[in-house]
């Protein structure tokens, strides 16, 4: 069977590109073995922030008389919060399964794709045969090798919201966005958390105050921290999971009922029959494309996690807004100097934009550095949330923001203020004589603004 176009999994790239494909008459053939949406929806952004606005809840519930409200026996019915997710992650899914059947020119094929030529693939028993072709297959869960892991039941970000009993204690190997995220939330619900990172420092790409403050918040919420903490070996003891890990202090251990494996993510390209159509990948699996996304064939393009780069959601939006704007609408856009937001969704959230300062000192920029600690945010008082600051990168020699920081019970929303500016490539001055509502968060750029100043 030939089609106009073959989009390889229905993730937040390949989803919108079938469908705007679809409604310029292409035909348009979409494989997906699992779930419609991919990773965000089913396993990804969507039951993740559903559970962690559940664990937010109960945290307030639990401790509402720091605002002065009086609560009692409060407690997570992890069931519950559980069927609530599915419904958000149905609803989502049902969505797209009603765009797919509302074009008749887009056919589903719900089987695994390899390829067997350059642009011939195999779904099932249909061998399928296309000019254009778009990979959007996503990532797993990367798994480490650690001695005794195999005789383990232990947990997965997928797995892991699967659950209906709380865990006891809960072990994390990972201080990155899951770790961390996962690690509040059961913390919240009401689990022992222990957190294992390789790191000197967790979320290892931030600044390190950044790092150390978001630390300190989780810390205050009972969560512990071991850094510089490599695991050496996984045993089950009498039902108990046990987890020896060497540290420059030396060798230790820790004891949980839980172990979730947060380390990363893994391309899922292994299986695409990639060499059968000669295209390249990196040693990690990821595929290898030029500015544009295509790869190293001819009229095949790779978008979203399997490509490597930054893996987020609205990165792979972006990546479909890239391709299509290429193929249909003439534009030339690339993805070199892409402006990439992002956010961890701790509590409090941890927003980001372009560089951070270790990032741009390394490039040679002259800068200017401002701070603002939440304390000094009237909003951030008003709530009793000031945990966090907010932190900013200028270029010194014309005053253009380079990237932002900000750790805040609202950082994601508020770091995109500061991402349209640097879009608009305007100096980071003109929102310091800007008239901020009071009382609001963002208010406090009115005092970040304030304090740039050059730094050696």
């Amino acid at each position: 069977m030939k089609y106009d176009a073959i989009i390889i999994g229905s993730g937040q790239a390949g989803n919108p590109l079938t469908y705007r494909l679809a409604d310029l008459g292409w035909t348009v053939a979409l494989i997906e073995i699992k779930d419609l949406g991919g990773t965000c929806i089913n396993v990804g952004c969507t039951p993740t922030k559903t559970m962690v606005h559940r664990a937010q809840v109960a945290h307030y519930a639990r401790n509402a008389a720091r605002w002065g409200v009086n609560a009692s026996s409060v407690s997570a019915d992890l069931a519950k919060i559980v069927a609530q997710k599915n419904e958000v992650i149905l609803s989502f899914r049902g969505s797209q399964q009603k765009q797919v059947d509302n074009r008749p020119n887009v056919h589903l094929y719900r089987d695994h794709a390899r390829f067997v030529g350059s642009h011939q693939l195999q779904a099932g028993n249909e061998l399928l045969e296309s000019e254009k072709i778009f990979i959007d297959t996503g990532g797993r869960p990367s798994i480490p090798s650690i001695p005794g892991l195999e005789s383990i039941p232990y947990l997965t970000n997928e797995s892991a919201m699967q659950l209906t009993t709380l865990p006891e204690h809960l072990l994390i190997l990972g201080g990155g966005y899951i770790g961390l995220e996962f690690g509040q939330m059961f913390r919240r619900f009401g689990s022992r958390v222990t957190v294992l990172h390789m790191g000197k420092q967790i979320i290892t790409r931030e600044d390190p105050e950044i790092a150390m403050e978001l630390q300190k918040a989780l810390e205050a919420e009972g969560i512990q921290f071991k850094l510089n903490a490599s695991t050496t070996r996984v045993e089950n003891k009498n039902g108990a999971i046990s987890l020896s890990f060497q540290t420059p202090a030396g060798a230790s251990n820790v004891t949980g009922s839980h172990l979730l494996i947060a380390t990363g993510r893994s391309p899922n390209t292994d299986d695409l029959g990639l060499d059968k159509a000669g295209i390249e990948t990196d040693k990690s699996g990821y595929i290898k494309v030029n500015g544009r996304l295509e790869t190293n064939v001819r009229g095949v393009w790779a978008l979203g996690d399997c490509k490597g780069g930054p893996a987020f959601t609205h990165i792979s939006y972006n990546d479909f807004q890239i391709v299509y704007g290429n193929l249909i609408e003439g534009k030339n856009l690339t993805i070199e100097n892409r402006l990439v937001p992002y956010s961890v969704f701790t509590d409090p959230q941890l927003g980001g934009v372009g560089m951070t300062e270790k990032e741009a000192r390394a490039k040679g920029y002259k800068l200017k550095i401002g701070k603002c600690p939440m304390t000094n945010v009237a909003r951030a008082i008003e709530r009793g949330e000031t945990a966090g600051l907010m932190k900013l990168v200028v270029d010194a020699s014309n005053d253009r923001i380079l990237g932002a920081s900000i750790l805040a019970s609202e950082g994601g929303e508020l770091v995109q203020i500061l991402g349209a500016l640097m879009l608009a490539n305007q100096p980071y001055t003109l929102l310091k004589g800007a008239v901020y509502i009071h009382p609001t968060l963002a208010e406090g750029f009115f005092f970040l603004m304030n304090d740039v100043k050059p730094v050696d």
